[in-house]
């Protein structure tokens, strides 16, 4: 643990979580993180603290946080109450299966990515409001929600050295729209920290769900402005593709592992299914190692092995089995099962490695820019909320609504576009995940809640694609298996498998030269990457709130 004490301590200025006794938001902006503490001072619940975030980040985190696109929220109460909310996109009802194909059936270039026609409908605003008319305190006001981010955006903000050097990188992919150049890119000269970053635009469509609710997003001005850039660019959202968005209560997805209970989000989600199918998995193979000793310890070489043969199960069958309940029979018993998990460990080789080529999705009983972000709350009540959201890639399709001031999302991609094709991410699909109209893409997001003694424990969850879902996982196991506190979990090196390609991801520093040149010789493809994730946390005891702001990026814990 020394070592690792020394990698986080050098990842971020704030090595040790940051504590409060009374309530704790922890996300990727500063601005939006102080907004949630302060609807948390005037009364609000963590729902209302967790609705006036979200809007914030769409004005303060441009990259990822929005209103152009959707996201899943899940929620535990101190009462025991529980639900999970579905804001994904959703197809425009002209979408089909083949509408990224040319005439030989192939995937056009970069049309699910780029452009008016890469945007599903956006569900941002609809469940945002969703929840905290269900589920808010009632103290706080749509009006008082709205307020922060409307300041932030018609006022301006100070930019952080992250915003105004990810704007200066990104410039060339936002010069392609002249809307979006004409918001986020100088001409002049570079964005740099402490420029004021105003969005005049911005601030009047959020002025309009302010006095007008859902109907200020999806029907009137606003809605027109969405409607005539479509009709601009070719895209295929209507008005009534608009009027017709409904976010969704959806079942959550439940487990349990090493004494503490999972809550977390499921389909259209893979994510929560994922990440109990994948523990289960894990404590299969801690009764075998009481057969067969493994060294467990915190990114041993067996340790990484063990992992790494599991996360190629599970994506193997993500691939085949998961995809918008509404349109597809997901086998979530089958998926969940302790006796499926045992099925799938059996055909894992403690001492190498199993070439994906010839892993294939698991059959039983009955027959998904990384820019994404995650952030988590807690009031004084011990009520908890997880969101992740997410415009998809960096800046989504790079088309801001013109008048409205907004990115959209690029979601069509987390379709299936063609079986077999994969996305963006390298994520594969067939059947479950084909392209339908109003059908929601599949998502890899994994907002979560760990319970212990039927209490919050852990609010988790982080952006970065593909790999979202085994980040969550190590964060888990971070705190369950190796006794880090929640910084040291959401800080500390990561690794990643997906089936295919078949490779592991690796961070610089995560791994020492004898654990890669280990694991080469198990028959794994070893390839060095960029950050893993930024993951938000926050850890619940006794003495209070403690919140673990991930050392990658500018992430922020603010406690009271």
């Amino acid at each position: 643990m020394i070592l690792l004490s020394l990698i986080t301590a050098g990842l971020g200025s704030h090595p040790r979580p940051v504590y409060g006794k009374n309530g704790m938001v922890v996300s990727t902006s500063r601005h939006a993180s102080q907004v949630g503490i302060d609807i948390l001072k005037n009364g609000g619940n963590a729902v209302d603290a967790a609705v006036a975030v979200g809007f914030a980040l769409a004005v303060t985190s441009s990259s990822n946080g929005n209103i152009g696109g959707g996201g899943f929220m899940v929620a535990r109460f101190a009462d025991g109450k529980t639900f999970t909310l579905d804001y994904r996109e959703m197809a425009p009802a002209k979408a089909h299966r083949d509408m990224y194909l040319d005439e030989k059936g192939d995937p056009i270039k970069g049309k699910s990515l780029f452009g008016h026609l890469a945007s599903g409908v956006p569900g941002s605003v609809d469940g945002l409001l969703k929840a905290w008319r269900d589920h808010g305190s009632g103290n706080i006001s749509l009006k008082q929600v709205l307020a922060p981010a409307i300041k932030l955006a018609d006022k301006g903000f100070d930019l952080s050295y992250y915003e105004a050097a990810r704007f200066n990188r990104s410039k060339e992919r936002l010069s392609q729209h002249p809307e979006t150049k004409r918001i986020f890119t100088r001409d002049d000269r570079v964005w740099e920290m402490g420029d004021f970053f105003i969005q005049k635009d911005l601030a009047k469509t959020l002025k309009r769900i302010s006095r007008k609710g859902r109907n200020g997003f999806y029907m009137g001005k606003t809605a027109d402005l969405i409607v005539a850039e479509m009709e601009t660019g070719g895209g295929w959202i209507t008005h009534k593709d608009l009027e017709n968005y409904e976010s969704k209560y959806r079942d959550p997805i439940t487990g349990s592992f090493e004494g503490v209970d999972i809550i977390s989000m499921g389909p259209p989600s893979s994510g929560g299914i994922l990440l109990v199918q994948m523990l289960n998995m894990v404590n299969e193979i801690q009764k075998r190692s009481k057969e067969f000793p493994i060294d467990f310890s915190w990114n041993s070489s067996d340790y990484i092995h063990t992992i790494i043969e599991i996360e190629r199960r599970a994506y193997a069958d993500r691939a085949e089995h998961i995809g918008d309940v509404d349109y597809w029979d997901v086998p979530t018993d089958m998926l969940l099962s302790k006796s499926y998990a045992k099925q799938r460990i059996n055909q894992i080789d403690l001492s190498k490695a199993t070439s994906s080529q010839l892993v294939k999705h698991g059959d039983g009983p009955i027959k998904e820019s990384e820019e994404t972000t995650h952030y988590s709350v807690v009031d004084k009540d011990g009520n908890a909320v997880s969101v992740t959201t997410t415009i998809n890639w960096g800046y989504g399709n790079g088309v801001t609504v013109t008048g409205a001031g907004f990115l959209l999302n690029n979601e069509m991609d987390d379709f299936s576009i063609k079986p077999g094709v994969p996305n963006v991410f390298g994520l594969l699909g067939n059947e479950a995940n084909k392209i339908e109209a109003k059908k929601r893409p599949l998502s890899s997001m994994t907002p979560t809640i760990v319970l212990k003694n039927d209490k919050p424990f852990l609010v988790l969850g982080t952006p970065g694609g593909s790999t979202i879902i085994t980040t969550v996982l190590q964060n888990i196991l971070n705190v369950t298996l190796h006794e880090m506190d929640i910084k040291e979990a959401v800080s500390s090196p990561r690794f990643h498998h997906q089936w295919l390609p078949d490779m592991i991801f690796y961070e610089k520093y995560g791994l020492s030269s004898d654990i890669i040149e280990n694991l080469n010789g198990r028959g794994h493809d070893m390839k060095l990457r960029g950050n893993i994730g930024e993951a938000n946390g926050i850890m619940i005891d006794e003495k209070g709130y403690w919140g673990g702001a991930d050392s990658r990026g500018e992430n922020t814990a603010i406690g009271y």
